[in-house]
């Protein structure tokens, strides 16, 4: 048995579901005693919501609000409502969820919508609503980026999701497969999740400071369809694993996460790009993209699949066109090695290295979290709507980092990591 592959164990499904809700709170919130939590689930995550609402209640969680969506009404919204539904969002709603941050309390996100829920929607409905609810979510989406809260995401299966990722199987065949991948990659299924996540935190932590001490200023990214420069904030910092909030709590933003991640410089990007796996964006899915950047910016792009929606998606503001993260994952992450495609950004974002349009993350820059605006962007980092992330890596992608003096060292080679 490899050192970083801990013992399996036998479990019901149910147990496997109090286990996944017991590190959702324990590892990837660091839930307080006091503390209130703000969730978010599709109905269908309706059994891991109970759960993770019992296990926060056991932690000393003063109150738990869980704020349901449902698909089915989300399609009647699009078939149903009138033009100017799709320039409106529930603002108030947002707001809420932004002064609960501000009074201390803890965010909790169960994905699973489907990922193809409105591909067949009209792309410039699609593309205004998607620009509405970034404009309202912004204040809320401001104290994430910034870490200021303890929060966390992690994945119920659900029927939609599980028929397209298993479009051959019986609906509940295709179920089970989906929670049994949910369950490996997010190392439920070993004698002591909660220790394995310890453990594998610290291997992100030990990556990240070996970054950080090579203060390297370029990488070098060379694969099929890509070869690319990308600058690094000027003081940015490799961060991967948990973080200490700005609340004090430490906490794992995303179950499961496999990558080391950092601020690039928003205007020194320079090449092209081909996405290696397709992006599941708000329902819709974006396959086959290509993108060419000039001095930071995006200035051509194309997607074979979705590319109305990839291009309002670029519109939606100055930033959009620009990058606000880069994250390394080595192509043997337990997610790449399941084989599956997960139409889900957090699974396949930590099955390959990736960028990501849009705003950066304060916390990515030293001392970011006392730095004014004007000041972030002095230093590179990148002030969008949005933050999207797309896959860039594989098993074919090599990079070079490059220090500031021009020296060049390999950094991945075919998607593994050379001396990190």
């Amino acid at each position: 048995m490899k050192r970083d592959e801990p013992a399996k164990t036998q479990r019901t499904p149910e147990e496997r579901l109090d286990e996944l809700a017991k590190v959702a709170i324990r590892i990837g919130l660091g839930l307080k005693a006091g503390q209130e939590l703000v969730v978010t689930a599709p109905i269908d995550a309706l059994p891991l919501a109970r759960r993770i609402t019992a296990q926060a209640y056991l932690a000393g969680a003063s109150l738990v609000t869980t704020l349901y969506s449902d698909d089915e009404a989300t399609l009647m919204r699009y078939r149903l409502a009138p033009d100017a539904s799709f320039d409106c969002a529930s603002k108030w709603l947002y707001d809420g969820m932004a002064a609960a941050y501000k009074s201390g309390a803890a965010r909790l996100a169960i994905t699973g919508a489907s990922p193809l829920l409105l591909s067949q929607e009209d792309p410039e409905k699609v593309g205004r609503a998607n620009k509405a609810a970034s404009i309202a979510y912004r204040p809320a989406l401001e104290l994430i980026t910034r870490h200021e809260i303890n929060w966390t995401i992690v994945a119920s299966a659900t029927p939609a999701w599980a028929s397209a990722m298993f479009p051959e199987d019986q609906p509940d065949v295709a179920f089970n497969k989906l929670w049994d991948a949910i369950f490996q990659t997010s190392r439920i299924d070993v004698a002591d999740p909660v220790t394995a996540w310890k453990e594998h935190d610290a291997e992100l932590q030990r990556r990240a400071a070996f970054l950080n001490e090579k203060r390297y200023s370029t990488l070098h990214y060379r694969g099929p369809g890509t070869d690319f420069r990308l600058g690094l904030a000027d003081d940015h910092l490799w961060m991967g694993g948990g973080t200490r909030a700005g609340n004090g709590i430490y906490c794992i933003p995303n179950l499961p996460t496999e990558e080391v991640f950092t601020t690039p410089h928003k205007d020194r990007a320079e090449g092209v790009v081909t996405a290696s796996k397709p992006l599941s964006y708000q329902g819709t899915m974006i396959e086959g993209i290509r993108v060419r950047f000039e001095a930071g910016r995006i200035v051509e792009a194309h997607a074979d699949r979705g590319n109305d929606v990839l291009q309002r998606l670029l519109d939606t503001d100055e930033g959009a066109r620009r990058l606000g993260e880069v994250a390394l994952v080595p192509h043997s992450s337990p997610i790449a090695h399941s084989g599956l495609l997960f139409f889900n950004t957090l699974f396949d974002e930590n099955a390959a290295s990736h960028i990501a349009l849009g705003q950066a993350y304060s916390t990515c820059v030293r001392d970011g979290e006392k730095l004014t605006p004007e000041q972030l962007a002095a230093k590179g980092a990148n002030d969008s709507l949005i933050h999207v992330d797309w896959m860039i890596g594989s098993g074919k992608l090599d990079i070079d980092a490059i220090s500031s003096e021009g020296a060049v060292e390999p950094l991945m080679r075919q998607g593994e990591w050379v001396n990190a």
